[in-house]
């Protein structure tokens, strides 16, 4: 066979090679096209029938129209602004306990944020059980408690979704004793949704009629401080003068624009040591309950029992304050520190507060655990303390020890007074600045 024969034959055999790879690839592509057409059906297919599935079975309990999924979703998420209409609501009231340093305030009008009022309703959006917004869920609160301030007793009021049916006997309130068994576990549901420095302690069905605010008897505050050199027994007497009905105008700080009325009916008082010692100084409480309370009374009155219980100023400074007449005009003190302050409790007639036992013991847990791990803290400052204090046998370190000087006591009645407050003066006021701000 000539050279020139094999040359064709090879070339001739190249081509068919050639033409058999193009005839795989075009076969090849044909296929993977083919194969990924029925994958993307098959795939269609089941997100189809889930949103179908998912679509009935909305139907079936919220009676949502079936349309394009758009569509539904959207339908969806409008009858869900809360829980939705289509669930059953009871009007209940919530014990709540807080720690308050980290918050500014319980209530959400405060300028800053966080407050607890704010963090609850986080926890009622996130587990649904809203109904609805605060005025139409006939929100109320017992205390509005200021920045810093802590509450193991503090009262909420509104309505939130239920299990129970609205029309049946154990979602009302008329008789004695309200059957609870099948309703949600409101302590636990919203416990594991708040943050660890939030807790609701318990729930109580209420009337509809009810108001956290305006059906509470009396409220109970709890200041603790340490007694160091305080004369405690003159503290408990000057105390004594605050029990009655009185104006506490000098013991408050003014709210002329919101509060007309200053008379407050103050029902106990009473200074206890408390079962914690640092050292030689015993930690000690003040409890004062009233049926109601003005802003920052409980401060002013503590801060003015603390001078008295240093022997800065008698207890007649007590007489002097309460007496309008006698004192139109506050004296300018400085209020007492606020992290000891604690809403010990909020009396209600009739108002008896449940918890379940698996939330009660989980609960009881949580405090302990924080309790312990603050107690931790306290020996490492403790520790720190006792690092930093100076060799009993040094002299060199306590010869150049310098001495702080106090700062001169400053008779309250020497002091100077804040302005009197006239509703009138304060309205024309507040106008002047809303036209000034206008122009």
């Amino acid at each position: 066979m000539s050279e020139d024969n094999q040359e064709l034959i090879s070339s001739l055999q190249s081509q068919v090679r050639h033409l058999q790879t193009r005839e795989l690839e075009v076969d090849n592509e044909m296929l993977q096209s083919r194969l990924s057409n029925c994958v993307c059906e098959k795939i269609e297919e089941k997100l189809d029938g889930s949103v179908l599935d998912t679509a009935s079975s909305v139907e079936k309990k919220g009676k949502i129209d079936t349309g394009g999924f758009k569509t539904r979703k959207k339908k969806v998420t409008e009858k869900m602004p809360g829980i939705g209409n289509r669930h059953s609501k009871r009007y209940v009231a919530l014990k709540v306990m807080y720690f308050g340093q980290r918050f500014y305030g319980f209530a959400s009008e405060a300028q800053m944020e966080p407050t607890v009022e704010s963090e609850i309703f986080n926890a009622l959006e996130k587990t649904r059980l809203l109904v609805a917004d605060k005025k139409e869920s006939q929100y109320s609160r017992c205390g509005r408690t200021d920045k810093g301030v802590s509450s193991v007793g503090q009262v909420i009021a509104l309505y939130l979704r239920s299990k129970l049916k609205e029309n049946s006997t154990d979602c009302k309130t008329s008789g004695e004793t309200v059957q609870q068994t099948g309703e949600i576990d409101y302590v636990r549901v919203l416990n594991r949704a708040l943050p660890k420095d939030i807790r609701i302690i318990g729930w109580c069905p209420v009337p509809v009629d009810f108001s956290a605010r305006f059906s509470c008897l009396s409220r109970e505050y709890k200041y603790f401080f340490w007694s160091e050199n305080l004369n405690l027994l003159a503290m408990e007497s000057a105390g004594k003068k605050f029990v009655g009905e009185h104006d506490f105008r000098n013991f408050c700080k003014m709210d002329a624009l919101n509060v007309h009325n200053y008379r407050r009916h103050v029902t106990s008082f009473e200074v206890s040591p408390c079962d914690m010692r640092y050292g030689d100084n015993q930690l000690c409480a003040i409890k004062i309950r009233g049926t109601a309370f003005l802003w920052h009374q409980v401060r002013c009155m503590v801060a003015v029992l603390l001078m008295i219980g240093q022997g800065l100023e008698s207890d007649e400074v007590i007489d002097a304050l309460l007496d309008i007449e006698r004192t139109p005009r506050k004296p300018q003190y400085i209020m007492a520190p606020e992290i000891p302050l604690v809403l010990r409790s909020c009396e209600f007639e009739s108002l008896k507060f449940t918890c379940s036992l698996d939330a009660a013991q989980v609960l009881h847990m949580h405090l302990q655990n924080e309790c312990q791990m603050y107690q931790l803290q306290a020996a490492i400052y403790h520790e720190a303390v006792l690092s930093c204090l100076p060799l009993e046998n040094d002299q060199s370190l306590l010869e150049n020890r310098t001495v702080k000087k106090k700062a001169s006591h400053i008779p309250v009645f020497s002091r100077p007074t804040e302005r009197k407050y006239c509703h009138t003066l304060i309205i024309n006021e507040t106008l002047l600045f809303i036209m000034y701000v206008m122009l």
